[in-house]
């Protein structure tokens, strides 16, 4: 692997952003390639091997492009396919996402904590093992914001539909003495200022972004493959939904632009065309 060879970002949407947000904080010179499977958005509700499947074929796809590290942006993906990914792709090095139950239960002061996650990501084996391992003695309320990743993915962070959304999620949550929420999707910390107004000040909000980055940026420094720091690396997006829609919400969202491709689906050979 070169240094110069980007790493390779993938989310089912615009929720990964936020994951290549703190990238960009910690490693502003690495160039990336981001995928935006926006024409499978959401994977929150899709089957475990469906998921796989997707993730599969856009691994492939950043790989072709020359990937020197892939970061599964995206916590059902790590559900439903991390394992997988790395049995079937032994020659690279993956980065996924786990629930922050544990530090969540190293910081809790009432011993209740919120969890908002996809459906996908409840039902997979990391996110019961985390809790095994490490949620022993602390009662976790659990709610699936139906709805809230379309929110997001229209760009609207802060209106009245999403506002409903959380506090359908939360006020069960608060009122059984929660002080710590985790956020189980990558989507979500775009509504964090929006959380942080339902659930008040005595409420820790765990995003998981930072820790990834750090987590990524670990793994170039152990491979050698981190590039010298200087310079911003170029961020290119690719879509299998709309590029105009995407291009819209990327300031927002993550603080800058990029160019925009769209590519589409074989779905019966479950791979990516460009």
């Amino acid at each position: 692997m070169n240094p110069n060879q980007p790493i390779g970002v993938f989310d089912s949407g615009v929720g990964g952003l936020s994951v290549l947000r703190a990238m960009r904080g910690l490693m502003p010179e690495e160039p990336v390639l981001y995928f935006a499977d926006q024409g499978h958005v959401p994977y929150g509700p899709r089957s475990l091997e469906q998921v796989r499947g997707f993730s599969e074929a856009v691994t492939r796809f950043l790989l072709g492009r020359g990937a020197k590290l892939i970061v599964v942006a995206c916590n059902t993906a790590s559900a439903a396919a991390l394992h997988h990914l790395r049995r079937t792709f032994p020659e690279i090095s993956f980065v996924g996402m786990e629930p922050a139950v544990k530090p969540a239960a190293e910081r809790t002061q009432t011993g209740r904590v919120g969890v908002l996650a996809t459906p996908a990501t409840f039902q997979g084996a990391l996110y019961a093992s985390v809790v095994e391992r490490f949620a022993n003695g602390v009662k976790l309320y659990q709610d699936t914001c139906p709805g809230l990743v379309g929110q997001i993915e229209k760009g609207d962070l802060d209106g009245e539909a999403t506002r409903l959304i959380l506090e359908s999620a939360l006020r069960p949550m608060l009122d059984g003495g929660i002080d710590t929420v985790v956020l189980g999707c990558t989507h979500y910390p775009f509504v964090i200022p929006l959380i942080e107004q339902i659930a008040g000040e005595n409420v820790r909000v765990i995003d998981p972004a930072p820790a990834v980055a750090r987590q990524a940026k670990r793994l170039l420094d152990a491979l050698g493959t981190k590039r010298q720091p200087g310079g911003r690396g170029e961020v290119r997006f690719y879509t299998s939904g709309s590029a105009t829609d995407l291009q819209s919400l990327l300031p927002n969202l993550l603080g800058e632009n990029g160019p925009v491709g769209e590519v589409g689906w074989d779905e019966s050979a479950m791979a990516v065309i460009e």
